[in-house]
């Protein structure tokens, strides 16, 4: 279960490990995205894509693996939503640039409007990442009970 942050700096202690659920992964990245798009001390961004980077290097060799069945309720919803992506890279794809992205990011090579870019992209990115990888995946009558 994902624990409850009271404060930003929350996340930057926040425990984490392979065993950790997927789902509470992408909320992590979620998080340190929603903070980070915000963030403008060099310090704490290098932190909080540190973190970011880890997580998501948590989250790839997952990627292909079936849903734990405890959490197939979590993914079953009465009528799946039909709504088109305009950018739809598999979430293998879309896990490796968002950490090719957190690592350029970490190595303060770039321009600072560049890296502005750039951070706005990551954080796009992991959000879409992290709500596709937590999305209902089936219509009630799909799943057996």
């Amino acid at each position: 279960m994902a624990l409850t942050l009271e404060t930003n700096a929350d996340v930057l202690t926040l425990p984490f490990s392979a065993a950790t659920d997927f789902t509470d992964l992408a909320d992590y990245c979620d998080r340190f995205a929603e903070i980070l798009i915000e963030c403008d001390d060099t310090t704490q961004n290098l932190a909080l894509l540190g973190r970011l980077s880890a997580c998501l290097a948590l989250l790839r060799p997952t990627l292909g693996e079936p849903i734990p069945q405890h959490l197939i309720k979590r993914f079953t919803v009465e009528e799946l939503l039909d709504e088109p992506q305009r950018f739809e890279p598999d979430a293998e794809v879309l896990c490796n640039y968002c950490q090719t992205l957190a690592q350029l990011l970490c190595g303060h090579s770039l321009p600072p409007e560049n890296a502005k870019v750039l951070k706005g992209l990551l954080c796009e990115l992991v959000w879409m990442f992290a709500g596709d990888l937590k999305a209902p995946r089936w219509a009630g009558s799909a799943v057996s009970h």
